[in-house]
């Protein structure tokens, strides 16, 4: 039977990175490695490496990376070991049946994930048994049937501080770990922590496989929030996970029924259209747009028939727009929501008002007449201006040429002339989109980066010292004893690159078959997303002996400098500020 780490090494031989991104998204050969566009986030310009030598990938524009299983575990929304199981299969290798070390990332997950299960069942039976049936008649009320209820998980959250929180303390789990979940929050006053979902209809929120990551709360009086939603954990990001999409996926259609509440998917789906999905209570995010893509061609928006569900429609065409997904959407009249239009009028009507739903370019254009008088030159040049930007997004040239031609001729000016106008503004636009998203790229990266590795901020020249002597260590891991004897961990300044540095080293003093991919096992998503950033970095510099000496020279003058400010007295410290503020 192979050992994990022969496991892994194996997995990775046979599965080489370049294939595996290839199979996702289109690759281009640049020298040694290759160039793609970024499956992680929106960009018209490639900015994604895959380093063949060092089997890793790097985005240089959201910082995403990591090797094979780190993209697997991404792109598919999968733990470490489904990501290795479906390496696997891809690859014809038999994984082993012991493989049991789980990293301390997965074991937090699994932890979550159970506290999450057991607080749906608890709900549930409260709903369902409870004696306050205020939750149950809010449901019956909403027309809801009992295979409904129980196909959702629907439960209610009953008026108590803390029966939920002593519930799992029962069953073994810390307030710690239940205020990471955020099933409880924690008194600033006494410390105490409480329940943190109260007097609310419940609604658990699933992944692709079937596990409660999250959940959203529905009061049943007027008090606010209306709705209280899970906020960020370890296995739940509302930005990039969507309500019953588990459900949607398994539809027979490659169509999906974008809506903007629970219920309006709850009631959609009770009629017969399993292909709804709901964001989690924000706008739809260019994360759910890609989310999408993987499982439909096509999206059908039915949000609100009010100001703001129309204002959040043009918001969704175009993320879908970035990400090669057909838009159209539908105009409900009689009702102001999917949920009550079913009730009213039905699956039949429902269905025609699917199959003519207006194609998203005209709903836009149709949009801008709101208000304008067309049979005044004022009115015809208002119309103008709010029809540019909608027709400079349009990315097919030929589709763009139509539009010019039906809006000029609305408008009364030559397509000639508009087109023109058109023109310019896409010249405009493309610098000033290129700036937007390298600005927030960019800030994303070095938000993501300070979170992981706090230390960094005071210590630039140690910090890249380290990731120079991190990227020495893995180009020449058989000469690890003498660079441990050269620079010793605990003369790292930052907590982040000493647990990598230790865990390298640990790794190759067991003897083992040593890849970066072995580190998924030990660090998270994000964290192995800095690792690739630090081999990426340095992969054209070349680190040579003197390199790596002057950086152990950093580390342990800075180690040096802060032993002798220990022993300073008050006088010695106030000389030294002065000496440096000069």
């Amino acid at each position: 039977m192979l050992r994990n780490d022969e496991f892994i090494y194996n997995l990775r031989n046979a599965n080489p990175i370049e294939n595996v991104i290839g199979s996702y998204v289109s690759i281009q050969k640049r020298g040694r490695n290759y160039l793609c566009l970024c499956p992680f986030h929106s960009e018209k310009t490639p900015s994604c490496t895959v380093f063949t030598d060092t089997q890793t990938f790097h985005c240089f524009g959201c910082g995403s990376g990591g090797d094979v299983i780190t993209f697997i575990m991404k792109i598919e929304n999968l733990d470490f070991r489904e990501a290795l199981k479906l390496l696997a299969q891809r690859s014809g290798i038999e994984m082993p049946q012991d493989f049991s070390k789980d990293s301390r990332n997965t074991q937090k997950k699994t932890r979550i994930y159970e506290m999450n299960r057991i607080s749906a069942n608890f709900f549930y039976q409260n709903l369902v048994q409870g004696s306050d049936k205020s939750g149950l008649k809010y449901f019956a009320n909403r027309r809801l049937s009992p295979a409904t209820i129980k196909k959702y998980g629907l439960g209610y959250a009953s008026d108590s501080w803390n029966e939920l929180v002593n519930l799992l303390n029962s069953k073994g789990y810390s307030d710690d770990e239940i205020t990471e979940a955020w099933l409880g929050g924690r008194s600033q006053k006494t410390g105490n922590i409480y329940d943190m979902f109260r007097k609310r209809v419940m609604f658990p929120i699933s992944d692709l496989k079937g596990n409660i990551i999250g959940f959203g709360g529905r009061v049943l009086d007027n008090s606010l929030p209306k709705y209280l939603n899970t906020a960020k954990t370890p296995v739940f990001d509302k930005g990039a996970n969507l309500f019953s999409l588990n459900f949607a996926k398994n539809s027979d259609t490659k169509n999906i029924i974008l809506c903007e509440g629970y219920m309006d998917v709850i009631a959609l789906n009770q009629a017969g259209f399993e292909n709804a999905v709901a964001t989690l209570g924000t706008a739809i995010t260019p994360e759910q747009a890609r989310l999408i893509s993987h499982y439909a061609d096509h999206v059908i928006i039915a949000y609100d028939s009010d100001n703001a569900g129309q204002n959040a429609a043009q918001k969704a065409i175009n993320h879908f727009s970035e990400v090669g997904v057909r838009t159209t959407v539908i105009r409900m009249e009689g009702a102001k929501d999917p949920d009550e239009y079913i009730k009213k009028f039905g699956h039949d009507r429902f269905k025609m008002l699917l199959d003519g739903s207006a194609d998203a370019t005209n709903f836009m254009l149709d949009k801008c007449e709101n208000g304008l008088d067309l049979s005044s030159e004022s009115g015809r040049f208002e119309l103008l201006k709010r029809v540019s930007s909608v027709l400079a997004g349009i990315e097919n040239r030929l589709e763009r040429e139509v539009y010019i031609s039906r809006t000029a001729q609305k408008c009364g000016i030559s397509a000639d002339t508009l087109k023109i106008h058109i023109n310019d503004i896409l010249r405009k636009s493309k610098n000033t989109e290129k700036k937007k998203e390298w600005n927030s790229t960019v800030t994303g990266v070095i938000r993501k980066n300070v979170n992981l590795n706090p230390e960094e901020i005071n210590s630039r020249k140690e910090t890249n010292a380290e990731k120079s002597i991190i990227y020495f260590l893995l180009k020449r891991p058989e000469e690890y004893k003498d660079i441990e004897k050269e620079i010793p961990p605990e003369f790292f300044v930052t907590l982040f690159h000493k647990r990598l540095y230790k865990t390298i080293l640990e790794y190759l003093k067991a003897d083992c078959k040593f890849s970066v991919s072995l580190l998924n096992n030990e660090f998270s998503v994000d964290e192995m997303e800095r690792i690739s950033g630090i081999i990426a970095y340095y992969s054209d510099k070349g680190i040579d002996r003197q390199y790596f000496s002057d950086c152990v020279k950093i580390l342990k003058n800075k180690d040096s400098s802060a032993k002798n400010n220990e022993n300073l007295s008050d006088d010695d410290i106030i000389k030294l500020f002065t000496s440096k503020k000069k």
